[in-house]
């Protein structure tokens, strides 16, 4: 049995519903009637049957809506949740923003944007967008965290409600401790790790200090808290955008690609292209009514 479920960013019509059944039945999937998670917004089709038949009847029609197709079987409330920070929990790449006081944004950005397609190595590319910012001010860090940094529409209600609910939050960012530590804070997660900028007579020195926050390290941190919680990878979702998401998205049991890149989206078993983060708490079942934040 699988559990797909429609999302809506703006409002969820029932003509779109009933397209959606259409599209089950012409896969050869029986369809009973829906069951709404929150009338106009959210609504679950239970089906029996293949979840990779599912998500293709569902994928690609050109509806604004989201779709997440889940066994049944495994946990739908999940007990942790193991996030990306930059352009996930924030509507930035924080990098780029600092670059852009130093006047070299689009240099940076263009490095920021290939690693995150998966066309850079990570730890390179982190290397070599650090040490262009060698010499900065330190207390830049905090201008930019002032002035550049918004939390992505969502962020806080998805995180405090399944705190609400009693699941643990972690923060892995493959950006820095300056942001991802108050990012954290102010969402409600219960631990941040990020890279940590060396600074050194109140500059920046161009280097990240060991050990790098990279795929591996998200993937390691994801395996490690789960086994420390005694939870299996099943009971975990994780969320992220890009190529150093990857490893992370496809080891959860929920991995979500969120407004992501290719090689995210191809690694995670659900995509959020159209809503906010809020769509990840009605692919868990929580109405309205059980939000937090």
């Amino acid at each position: 049995m699988v559990i797909a479920t429609l999302i809506a960013a703006d409002a969820l019509s029932d003509e779109i519903v009933d397209e959606a059944a259409v599209r089950l039945r012409s896969a050869g999937f029986t369809v009973n009637a829906p069951q709404w998670i929150d009338r106009g917004s959210a609504a679950d089709f239970v089906l029996s049957g293949d979840r990779a038949a599912a998500r293709a009847a569902l994928a690609g029609w050109g509806a604004p809506v989201d779709v997440v197709v889940q066994d049944s079987g495994a946990p739908r409330r999940k007990r942790l949740i193991i996030a990306d920070m930059d352009s996930t929990m924030i509507t930035v790449e924080c990098i780029d923003e600092l670059a852009d006081y130093a006047g070299i944004k689009p240099q940076i950005a263009a490095i920021t944007e290939r690693a995150m397609q998966g066309e850079l190595d990570f730890r390179a590319a982190l290397a070599e967008r650090v040490a262009l910012l060698a010499g900065m001010d330190a207390g830049v860090i905090d201008r930019c965290l002032a002035e550049r940094v918004a939390l992505m529409p969502g962020a806080r209600t998805l995180v405090q409600t399944m705190a609400a609910h009693g699941a643990r939050a972690l923060l892995v960012s493959g950006g820095f401790t300056r942001f991802a530590e108050p990012v954290a804070a102010e969402i409600g997660f219960d631990r941040a790790i990020a890279n940590v900028l060396e600074i050194a007579d109140g500059k920046l020195t161009g280097r990240v200090v060991e050990p790098v926050v990279d795929s591996a390290v998200k993937l390691a941190t994801l395996k490690s808290e789960c086994a420390a919680m005694d939870i299996p990878v099943r009971d975990a979702l994780a969320v992220g955008d890009g190529a150093n998401d990857a490893a992370m998205l496809a080891g959860a049991g929920l991995g979500v690609a969120y407004r992501a890149h290719a090689v995210a989206k191809a690694a995670a078993s659900a995509m959020i292209d159209h809503g906010d983060l809020t769509a990840l708490l009605w692919a868990q079942g929580y109405p309205r009514r059980e939000w937090r934040g």
